[in-house]
C-alpha cells in the first residue's frame, strides 16, 4: 500500500511542477507579440501665454506586434484637453499618433493634464502627460 501512495505522489507533484510553471512562460510569449509602445510619456510646453491660443503635441503610438492592433479609445483628464487619433487599424512595426490640444484661455498658472490611450495590444491602457505653465 504503501508503495502506491509512493507511485501516486511523485506523477502529482511533477504535474504541479509542470502547471507551476507553465503559465509564465506562455504569458511571457504572449507579451512580447502584443507589445504597444509610446515615444514620449511626457510632453513638456514650458510657459505658454494664456492668449496665444491652443498648444498641441503628437504622441507616437507604435505597433511591435506581429498583428494589428486599434487605438480604441482615448480620453483626457479634463475637459480642456481635445484628443484625436488615428482610427484606422496600426499594421505591425507602423505608428499611429495621438494628438492632445490643451487650451490655456483662463487657465493661468501651473497645469498637468494626463490622456489615457486605450488599445487591444498590450498594455491595453497607456497613460501619457502634458504639462506647463500658463502666464497671464
Amino acid at each position: 500500500m504503501l508503495n502506491l501512495k509512493k507511485l501516486l505522489v511523485i506523477p502529482a507533484l511533477a504535474g504541479l511542477f509542470v502547471m507551476a510553471y507553465t503559465p509564465d512562460s506562455i504569458a511571457q510569449e504572449v507579451k512580447k507579440e502584443k507589445v504597444v509602445t509610446v515615444d514620449k510619456t511626457v510632453h513638456d510646453f514650458g510657459t505658454v501665454s494664456e492668449d496665444g491660443g491652443n498648444i498641441s503635441t503628437v504622441f507616437i503610438v507604435t505597433n511591435n506586434t506581429n498583428a494589428p492592433i486599434v487605438i480604441t479609445g482615448v480620453r483626457a483628464s479634463c475637459g480642456c484637453t481635445t484628443p484625436e487619433w488615428t482610427k484606422e487599424p496600426i499594421a505591425p512595426g507602423k505608428t499611429g499618433e495621438v494628438k492632445a490640444t490643451y487650451s490655456p484661455k483662463g487657465r493661468p498658472g501651473p497645469f498637468e493634464k494626463t490622456v489615457t490611450i486605450t488599445t487591444d495590444g498590450d498594455p491595453d491602457r497607456i497613460v501619457v502627460k502634458i504639462k506647463g505653465v500658463v502666464e497671464s
